[in-house]
Order: structure tokens, then sequence, then C-alpha cells
């Protein structure tokens, strides 16, 4: 039995020298190791041993069975390294040879302007406010001075999903849920940038579009307040040079109301195809909080004042970049999108 076994190990280790890949040297580790293997087959026969010779040959059997998984563990980490050297040299890279420009993605410029916006009104000490985008009808409609059959609904062709739930018209309804949960009435001065839906379907208007909402409400607020504010605006985010027109209009949730132009960026305020040759071009609704949003919202309109103003943003991004046409937004046109990776 001990010529058995030597010969086991002297027959692995022989047969190892051959071994020149992983799968032969699993197949060998199978022969001489396994469940079936010889060296298994002279382990079962030592029952016919006597009590004298089981320990002589068991410690023999265990050091057969080390040397061989000795050598195999050694063949493996040989393998492994000439694998891995192999692959390394079919896989090299050569750095001397140029580089290919990967392309990655940029902000887009309607996103940019939300961030750009929000920097400017959070330094002057106002707050991002946020609010769903399926709203009900009393946030949408009733708190902002537009009741049940008030003729100003049918400005703004609604995406209902009940009687009570719609896609909100606005982001104005993030104002009345503001000023609903300041309990304890202190100042406020908060912005509110979201996408609003509205149906409509010409070709001048889409469906979905982007507003960016502001509230001030305090003691002593003027209409000066809001035309300071409203010029820091335009110089910081779409010009320098830019002026501003205030015209009277119309808003249920507004009194007095006023309509908000700025000079044409391309022509500068001489008349082009863009303005219309008038030099000026709407950008924002605005007034003072209607006394009535004021009474539904919880606040004293003889202690309190406030402004508010709204503006889309498509029409910012446009302004600000020179964009011509504001279909350019929605067509994610790799070629157009790419000028803003700057």
């Amino acid at each position: 039995m001990k010529e058995k076994l030597q010969k086991i190990a002297d027959e692995a280790i022989e047969y190892l020298k051959s071994v020149t890949d992983t799968q032969k040297l699993n197949d060998l580790k199978v022969k001489y190791l396994g469940k079936k293997s010889e060296l298994s087959n002279v382990l079962k026969d030592m029952a016919n041993l006597t009590k004298e010779e089981r320990p002589v040959i068991g410690a023999l059997a265990n050091k057969v069975r080390k040397e061989i998984e000795e050598k195999i563990n050694e063949k493996e980490k040989e393998l492994a390294e000439k694998e891995l050297a192999e692959k390394l040299e079919k896989e090299k890279i050569d750095i001397t040879l140029p580089s290919t420009k990967i392309k990655t993605g940029s902000k887009h410029p309607v996103n940019r302007v939300i961030e750009e916006i929000e920097d400017l009104f959070v330094s002057m000490g106002y707050t991002v406010e946020t609010g769903p985008e399926l709203e009900t009808d009393r946030f949408c409609f009733e708190l902002l001075n537009l009741p049940q059959g008030h003729p100003a609904r049918d400005m703004q062709d609604s995406f209902y999903i009940t009687d009570e739930y719609l896609l909100r018209t606005q982001t104005s309804a993030v104002q009345a849920r503001t000023m609903l949960a300041n309990e304890e009435k202190s100042p406020i001065r908060m912005i509110c940038p979201g996408k609003t839906y509205r149906r409509e379907d010409d070709a001048t208007h889409s469906h979905q579009f982007t507003q960016a909402e502001g509230l001030v409400i305090d003691k002593n607020i003027s209409l000066a307040d809001l035309k300071g504010t409203l010029e820091i605006f335009a110089k910081k985010i779409i010009g320098e040079n830019s002026k501003l027109r205030f015209r009277p209009s119309y808003f249920p949730f507004t009194e007095p109301s006023y309509e908000v132009d700025v000079s044409c960026f391309k022509c500068g305020g001489k008349g082009c195809n863009i303005c219309k040759q008038t030099g000026w071009i709407e950008v924002l609704g605005s007034g003072m909080v209607h006394p009535n949003v004021l009474k539904m919202c919880g606040y004293d309109p003889e202690k309190y004042s406030g402004f508010a103003f709204g503006l889309g943003l498509e029409r910012i991004a446009m302004f600000k970049y020179g964009i011509p046409d504001m279909r350019y937004l929605y067509q994610n046109d790799v070629r157009f999108l790419s000028q803003f990776d700057r």
C-alpha cells in the first residue's frame, strides 16, 4: 500500500509537468483528489489493515494528498499568471494613439435658466417652494379669486382628471399653499419654478411649459418693490442693457395687474421680426396680490400687502441664449443642445 501511495504521488507530479491550461488542471484534481480517485480507493482499503499499520498508512496518505494539493496550487498560480500576461498582451492599449472624444450630455437651456433664477432669488432672501403638478380646483382656482363660473376660467383650457383634480395650469397654486401653510403669518418671499399644463393645440403653443412664480407678502409692500425686483431680475438674468415696460392688464388674483415687456434681445428695441417691429417682447405677468386672495389665505389685507409675478422660462431661455425659435427647446436635437456644453 505504501508503494501504491508513492506511485500515485509520483504520477500526479509527473502529469502536472505537462499541464498547460486550467481545464487539464481541473481534470487532474478530479483524477487524483476526487471522491472516485485512486487515492480515495487506497484509503477505502485501510479497513483491511491492522491497528498498527493504519496510523502509518494514514499519515502517509495525508502526506501524499498534501503534497499533490501543494503542487496543484503552485501550478494553478503559475497558469493564472500566464493567462493574465497573455490577456494583458492581447488587450494592451497604445497610449501614443490619439484619443477618441467621448460625447457627454449637457444641461438643457431651460434647466440652466431655472438654476440661475433660483440662485438669484435665494441671494435676495427668497425660498424655493414646490407643489404637486396634479392639483385641486381649490388651490388652482378658488383660492386665487377664480370661483366656479368665473369667466376668467375660460382663459385657461385645463386638463381635468376629475371634477376636483386637474393638471395645474399655473404655478400660482403654490402661492396659495405657501400662504395657508404660514400659520405665524411671518413675511413670505418665495419662488416656485415648475411644469404647467394647458389644452393648447395651435402652432405657437405647447400643452406643457415651464413657469416660475414669485410671491412676496409683508407689511407695507408696494408697487415700487415689485418694479425694483423685476428690474434686478431682468438685468441679472436677461442682460445688463435690458429695459422693462409695464402695461396695465387684468389677472383675477392681482389688483392692479401689469404685463411686463422687455426690450428685444435681437434688435435692442429698434424693431425686428422677433418683436414684430415693436422693439418689445412680453415676458411676464405681475401685480399686487388681490385683497380677496389675502383674505382667503388667512391674511388681513388691512395689515398685509404683497406682489406676485409669473413668467414663462422657455421665453427667458430664448432671450438669454438668443434662440430664435421656441421649438428648438423641445426637439432634442443634439446639434442644438451641444452648444450648451460650455
